[in-house]
């Protein structure tokens, strides 16, 4: 059904209005197009033929029908719960649960070190992570070790809650298709996008959508990668975050928060988040493009290993502003850490900027 480009409301969980989204396609990034606008409002013409009329009632019958259309090949289906939404703590079961150990077995536990270097890590570097924090530690690196399996139904709706959460959608999605490009993805699958953070990048997306505190977070951040200039892929940049995050933890540059907490998985939620809002607070008041982001990705990346408590407490400010009806959309939370500068190269791919 071919329809004009129009202004529409959707309705989200608290019955609030949000303006309806608008996606911009990967491969306008990968060509450096600058997009045209993404709606446009209504004529306020009124239909004054019977041609007009006809054309109305076949547009109706065509969009009622949608309701009735069922997922072709290449979709997910679950047997016990098909469609419904799943929250990051059942996700997370569920690999607590699973037989990890292939996995397990390609994690690097730690960034390997010259004699020299070892010493003066014991010496001057963080501290090490209590013996207790340590599973949560491993189960997370192991997670990032597994890659999306198609037949896993946990998988499946882990990636149509994030499709449907970003977009508003309340119909399931294809396995492939181009709807994955305009989240932000390379291509119609996002599997091939989750090399260096496997599973655990789509978490991270997961846990920022399904919780009530960052989902806010998660629209704003959106909607600044459709900006008609300054677009980058949502998706795509969300998993070179994760991967920073994986470095950080890895060379224990986490250890010290994470003992102050007593809690490992929460501490590397959160970092995403923070980093994530830092990464769009300089991209938004920086007038930051696409030709920027291998500079912003690793001035993020020093930033969250040498001073991690610094962004997890831009991103405490950012949530408490929103929590008292205060619209966050300038991503001030994280202005007191902003700085970091870049310069634009004449050509610069994003693909593959940030392989940690």
């Amino acid at each position: 059904m071919r329809t004009s480009v129009e202004s529409c409301l959707q309705i989200d969980e608290q019955g609030s209005f949000l303006p309806a989204i608008r996606c911009v396609p990967i491969s306008a990034l990968k060509h450096q197009k600058v997009l045209q606008a993404l709606m446009e409002e209504g004529s306020g013409l009124e239909p004054d033929a019977a041609g007009d009329s006809v054309e109305v009632l076949q547009a109706q019958e065509e969009w009622e029908a949608v309701e009735h259309i069922q997922p072709g090949a290449g979709s997910w289906e679950s047997p016990h719960r098909p469609g419904q939404l799943i929250s990051f703590h059942e996700a997370l079961q569920h690999f607590q649960r699973a037989d990890l150990s292939i996995c397990r077995k390609q994690v690097r536990s730690a960034v390997p070190r010259r004699r020299l270097s070892v010493l003066f890590s014991c010496m001057f570097g963080p501290p090490q992570l209590r013996d207790g924090l340590q599973e949560e530690r491993e189960l997370i690196l192991a997670i990032a070790q597994c890659g999306l399996d198609n037949e896993d139904p946990v998988h499946g709706r882990v990636l149509q809650t994030i499709y449907k959460k970003l977009t508003g959608s309340r119909f399931d999605c294809a396995l492939y298709g181009a709807h994955w490009e305009e989240l932000g993805f390379q291509g119609s699958n996002p599997a091939t996008d989750l090399r260096g953070a496997g599973f655990l990048a789509l978490l991270h997306l997961l846990y920022l959508v399904m919780d009530s505190k960052t989902l806010l977070l998660a629209h704003d951040i959106f909607w600044l990668s459709q900006h008609h200039i300054q677009h980058f892929p949502f998706c795509v940049m969300s998993v070179n975050i994760t991967r920073i995050v994986i470095q950080a933890l890895r060379e224990d540059c986490l250890s010290k928060e994470c003992n102050r907490q007593h809690t490992v998985i929460p501490v590397v939620n959160n970092l995403y988040a923070a980093a994530f809002l830092h990464l769009a607070y300089i991209w938004r008041t920086q007038q930051k493009t696409i030709l920027d982001s291998s500079f912003v990705l690793k001035d993020l990346e020093v930033l969250a290993k040498k001073n991690p408590k610094q962004l997890l407490r831009s991103l405490d400010t950012y949530l408490n502003k929103g929590t008292k009806g205060l619209s966050p959309m300038d991503l001030s939370g994280a202005q007191n850490i902003s700085g970091s500068q870049g310069t634009q190269p004449k050509n610069l791919s994003f693909t593959g900027v940030c392989d940690l």
